[in-house]
């Protein structure tokens, strides 16, 4: 309904879709290939029971957009951990497979607020006790493409994706920015002056023809500038729609001002248009790698 889907407070949660409520009554059974099966029992629009092999079921409270008419981003925040985290859940009924991202806080001792993430694959049982045997799958198609996401009338970056383990992130060339987007962007060039480099950690899943999974979590700009800005270690996944240029995501992890910690646990959209930047931008080394 409407009035559950208010305008985001945050600028990266603005155009995000109406949450989507369709796997109310549902009950998947899937095969992780960790070696364990476990259940997602969605008890309605809100709350999902959660279990692994026998173990006893977990309600949590979860939010979940849609990539596209068959495959769903579900996120939810494990409550009751003494250190934060996250378990966001791709289910594809297309192809009855699904990939999880564990988010996890706080396992660094040196940089507590690094947010570590998992990577498990699995299939969903079939009314007949069957299993598909293909994968959700790491890939490099997405190598080489630059993408200018929107995400409300005051966020809009450009994403190059030019490695398969990392991902660079600039601003528009060919839009004019309102003063609030300048001020932000002065924001961030001087945030980004400090580091050797905007790099950071991106992990790359293909979901279907035309559908990623890009996942990257801010890890350099943590260790070197940590506690200098508000933003610390989110982690960051984007279900990409190339048929329809259009992404969901969620972003886990905190702000520190000057009250304290905010802990972030929202989700997102975002329109894209495929775009290009400066040649070097995308030659430049990576100043994190040998």
């Amino acid at each position: 309904m409407l009035k559950d889907n208010p305008r985001g407070n945050y600028m990266i949660d603005q155009y995000k879709p109406p949450f989507c409520y369709e796997l109310a009554g549902r009950r998947f059974v899937i095969a992780m290939d960790d070696g364990f099966d476990h259940t997602l029992n969605f008890l309605d629009g809100h709350y999902v029971e959660w279990n692994i092999g026998d173990g006893e079921p977990k309600k949590e409270k979860y939010e979940c957009l849609k990539g596209d008419d068959t495959t769903f981003l579900v996120s939810m925040e494990i409550s009751g951990c003494e250190k934060r985290m996250n378990h966001t859940f791709v289910i594809d009924l297309e192809n009855m497979l699904v990939t999880r991202i564990i988010a996890k806080n706080g396992e660094n001792p040196k940089y507590p607020y690094i947010n570590n993430t998992y990577f498990e694959f699995g299939a969903i049982y079939k009314e007949d006790g069957s299993l598909e045997f293909r994968r959700h799958s790491h890939t490099s198609d997405m190598i080489g493409t630059v993408i200018q996401w929107c995400y409300g009338n005051k966020m809009t970056t450009v994403h190059v994706y030019y490695t398969t383990s990392f991902y660079r992130i600039t601003y528009p060339r060919d839009r004019v920015q309102t003063e609030e987007e300048r001020k932000k962007a002065e924001e961030m060039n001087a945030m980004v002056s400090a580091l050797p480099s905007s790099d950071e950690p991106a992990v790359y899943i293909k979901i279907k023809p035309n559908m990623y999974l890009v996942s990257i979590t801010e890890m350099n700009m943590e260790k070197i500038i940590a506690g200098k800005v508000p933003y610390r270690s989110n982690t960051m996944c984007f279900l990409q729609n190339y048929d329809r240029l259009y992404q969901v995501g969620r972003t886990f992890g905190a702000m520190t001002l000057p009250e304290g910690d905010v802990p972030l646990n929202l989700m997102f959209g975002a329109y894209g248009k495929f775009t290009e930047v400066e040649q070097e931008f995308i030659d430049a080394p990576n100043p994190f790698t040998t």
